[in-house]
């Protein structure tokens, strides 16, 4: 059975992208585009790993992070942003992985994915 993955990404090609890029790894992935629908999505659909970018309308990632973890503490958790000045914030610090989109993030991104889901 596919591992299962929640994108919480509000740019919908970046959803799209990192959506379509995790299927070709063998993922089941549900993507939405805010916190809010995401922690509803972690009410009722049991998920490996979620994928959260920072600076989202609603609730920004950090935000979505510390909800994420008040729920499940042992879900896996990787910041995906394009901010990397966030990697110093103190919350960012509780994610399992943070990393900058850019040219060689999404290898990046699916690097980290299989080696959290694996562990």
């Amino acid at each position: 059975m596919a591992k299962k993955i929640l994108v919480i990404e509000d740019e919908t090609n970046q959803a799209i992208l990192i959506s379509e890029t995790l299927e070709k790894h063998g993922y089941e992935v549900c993507s939405v585009s805010n916190g809010e629908d995401g922690l509803k999505k972690l009410e009722d659909t049991s998920f490996d790993l979620v994928v959260v970018d920072i600076r989202m309308p609603k609730m920004n990632g950090l935000e979505t992070l510390a909800n994420i973890l008040g729920q499940r503490k042992n879900l896996p958790v990787i910041i995906y942003t394009s901010y990397p000045q966030y990697k110093t914030d103190f919350m960012s610090w509780a994610a399992d992985a943070f990393i900058v989109k850019s040219s060689t993030g999404l290898e990046e991104l699916v690097s980290k994915v299989k080696e959290l889901i694996s562990a």
